[in-house]
């Protein structure tokens, strides 16, 4: 097998089951390290099952949602559910908690993790394809769709948090965008304008250096303990230049001075016309 070849068979590797299985075991891992999801899958395993079931499959309920299909559909996928709920009830119901200590160890999870951004780069080339099957060579639409697909556990949490009882608009990911909503939506943009036939470069290899990029930086983050998103010195620097982001608490500082100043001269103004009020009642007392 020569180098060439590897980018293109990498891009014929069937997800199921292994692939699946990791992003299972990752993101059910991920919902009970949530605050309170231990407590409410023992007082309401139904709601704790649906809540992993968003984690695993809310990218197909939110790009079916927007692309007019039954947000449902996933659910006829008998096998994916029955193993998705098998990997829910080790994790949160296993005796001991033997199934969850195993695959937080280190080497395991950050194998984990790896494999389960392997998945997101197909859910965002599957997304794109299907968005363009049904409106052609609609950019947005398809940029949208491979957005929702590869990232729709985290641009629905508020959904997912309502399940738990839980109800926290501030954590909003269009408010603030975690790294993973970030870098699928760049992973979006870049499919699509490769699907149309705008980025010069193949298909496979643009999955096979997307995948890289997102295993290396996933790892690299996990060893390092940083939540610090790689893209925050570009963020900054583009958002000064074309929004002034970085002054927004200077004119902050300058609308509370205005204010200030407005009002000592409100305050100004008033005394001289109860001075003026004082002289004019004085002077028709005189006359």
């Amino acid at each position: 097998m020569e180098l060439w070849q590897v980018p293109l068979l990498f891009s014929r590797l069937p997800m199921f089951p292994f692939f699946d299985l990791a992003h299972y075991v990752a993101s059910v891992m991920a919902l009970k390290e949530q605050r309170g999801a231990v407590e409410v899958s023992v007082r309401s395993p139904i709601a704790c099952w649906f809540s992993a079931m968003l984690y695993c499959f809310g990218g197909s309920v939110l790009s079916s949602l927007m692309l007019a299909e039954p947000p449902v559909a996933f659910l006829a996928k008998g096998t994916n559910i029955l193993l998705a709920s098998s990997v829910w009830y080790l994790v949160f119901y296993c005796p001991q908690d033997i199934f969850y200590r195993c695959f937080a160890f280190l080497p395991l999870r950050l194998l984990v993790a790896g494999m389960k951004e392997v998945t997101r780069t197909w859910k965002i080339t599957a997304g794109v394809a299907h968005a363009d099957s049904h409106f052609k060579d609609a950019w947005l639409v398809m940029v949208a769709v491979g957005w929702a697909r590869g990232a729709g556990g985290g641009l629905i949490s508020n959904f997912e948090q309502l399940v738990r009882g839980l109800w926290k608009p501030e954590t909003n990911e269009l408010l603030k965008m975690s790294y993973p909503v970030k870098v699928t939506l760049i992973g979006a943009v870049l499919f699509t304008l490769q699907h149309s036939q705008y980025l010069p470069i193949a298909r496979h290899n643009l999955m096979f250096l997307y995948t890289v990029f997102l295993v290396t930086s996933k790892v690299t983050m996990m060893l390092t303990r940083s939540a610090a998103s790689p893209f925050a010195p570009f963020e900054a620097a583009l958002g000064h230049m074309f929004f002034g982001l970085q002054k927004a608490p200077s004119k902050v500082k300058d609308e509370g001075a205005s204010s200030s100043d407005g009002s000592s001269v409100c305050e100004r103004s008033s005394s001289e016309q109860h001075r003026d009020g004082l002289k004019k009642r004085q002077a028709k007392k005189t006359e």
